[in-house]
């Protein structure tokens, strides 16, 4: 089931068309990647979503039915221009977005201080928020978009500005909160990230939709039908060796022949770090 579906989603801000007629569907409990050069659309259709903007065409449906203001209490979105007020105590600053989101002062108390304890940021409690900088910001700023239990999490480049050990701990969280069954539009330019992370992608570019759907399925249709071999020569080097498939079995003959120990052969799956270039650049 599809827990957001974009039908023919337009968005037009005077001449400049932002969206042109996207449709995608968004499966409930997985990671989706939201891809596309800077001013692609990626940010215009979830500004769509989060009801900030309003399609000039077409509509979007949560959970089959258009969209609401209660529906988008249910999502907890982090943008990808951080803003926290400087001024404010941190605890007070989680407490009243947590308190915006329909959580009792309560259960806001309570959830804040588990996530200030996993984040291993008590200390923090009390700190205003321009003494942070932007990585301990950027944490702070992850836990409120999340505390709340959203039913759908979006998250614009959420690794921007951490080191690798934040990273690694940003990460392991999606992957919890998904586990618990969230579902959750990954945002990034981070082509490590959606291979890992994610199940499903879309591209758009230029406001179009380029390809959609799961991961492993894209990278496989536009690879070049390659294969790799893994061998070690007489000289007991070990080599790769890349060729095309319809030249495996006579590659393969050719390499016993010569007397090499042959140790594998596999399918060459591109990054999508690569097709996201050649699709980019092709557009």
């Amino acid at each position: 089931m599809a827990i957001i579906e974009a039908k023919n989603v337009s968005k037009t801000f005077g001449p400049k068309v932002a969206l042109d007629k996207v449709s995608l569907d968004i499966p409930e409990g997985k990671i989706f990647g939201l891809l596309g050069p800077n001013g692609a659309g990626k940010s215009t259709l979830i500004r769509i979503i989060n009801r900030i903007t309003i399609a000039t065409e077409g509509q979007i449906l949560f959970q089959g039915h258009p969209i609401t203001e209660a529906d988008v209490a249910r999502i907890g979105y982090l943008p990808e221009e951080r803003g926290l007020y400087r001024k404010m105590k941190v605890g007070d600053q989680c407490m009243y977005l947590a308190q915006l989101k329909g959580m009792s002062a309560r259960d806001a108390a309570y959830e804040l201080k588990q996530w200030f304890v996993r984040f291993e940021i008590q200390d923090w409690w009390n700190k205003k928020v321009e003494e942070l900088s932007k990585g301990m910001a950027q944490k702070v700023q992850f836990i409120t978009t999340v505390v709340h239990r959203p039913s759908l999490m979006i998250l614009d480049e959420p690794f921007s500005g951490f080191d690798p050990v934040n990273v690694d701990l940003i990460r392991k969280e999606i992957l919890r909160l998904k586990e618990e069954g969230a579902t959750v539009i990954l945002s990034t330019h981070n082509m490590e990230s959606v291979e890992e992370l994610c199940e499903n992608i879309a591209l758009i570019n230029k406001g179009k939709l380029v390809v959609c759907g799961g991961t492993q399925e894209i990278r496989r249709r536009h690879g070049e039908d390659n294969v790799e071999i893994e061998y070690t020569d007489k000289e007991l080097s070990r080599r790769t060796l890349v060729v095309p498939r319809v030249e495996l079995n006579a590659t393969l003959t050719g390499l016993i022949g010569q007397g090499v120990t042959l140790h594998s052969f596999k399918e060459v799956i591109p990054r999508m770090n690569d097709i996201f270039i050649k699709l980019v650049t092709e557009e």
